[in-house]
């Protein structure tokens, strides 16, 4: 299994991915954070369609998605990481850590030296998670997007973006 460029015929599976990853059950999810839909097909198709250098990519497992991510080219060799997805299905089996080095292996492969993210702040587990894989908090901080309700409904008042970055060491 490896990743594979996405089509617009993939939007909605993403889509669905998408929501059910981080608006559903389990330990990676915003709900209790964040109501609402996580995303929509107009807005992955936006996001495509203004970034013609990135790449949203799939991880097909037989002929069930599994697993996406968005991959962006931001400046000398440093690219964004986001929108990872794993399957809720398969949580606790390994997935996301499969799909987060295979995301970083095709980073590297594109020539970048580093990825960047941003993680809802609240979210410590999850950006635990991102640190026991080399991820570290660069001590930025991004606001929320209070007011635009695009990616869901903020239920609390004190959410932000933490900035996490990893040296690909290439």
């Amino acid at each position: 299994m490896m990743y594979t460029a996405a089509t617009d015929a993939d939007v909605p599976a993403i889509v669905a991915l998408m929501n059910a990853a981080y608006r559903g059950t389990g330990w990676s999810t915003e709900a209790g954070h964040i109501a609402g839909d996580r995303t929509n097909a107009a807005l992955v198709r936006a996001e495509i369609a203004a970034t013609p250098a990135g790449s949203f990519l799939k991880w097909v497992d037989g002929d069930r998605l599994s697993g996406c991510v968005w991959l962006e080219p931001l400046a000398d060799g440093v690219w964004y990481l986001g929108s990872l997805a794993a399957d809720p299905a398969t949580q606790n089996a390994g997935l996301g850590k499969t799909l987060l080095a295979a995301a970083e292996q095709w980073v590297i492969a594109q020539g970048g030296r580093r990825v960047r993210m941003s993680v809802v702040n609240v979210r410590e587990g999850l950006i635990a998670w991102y640190e026991r894989r080399g991820y570290r908090r660069t001590g930025e901080i991004e606001p929320f997007p209070y007011g635009d309700n695009r990616f869901g409904t903020p239920l609390r008042d004190d959410l932000a973006f933490a900035i996490l970055e990893k040296d690909l060491g290439s």
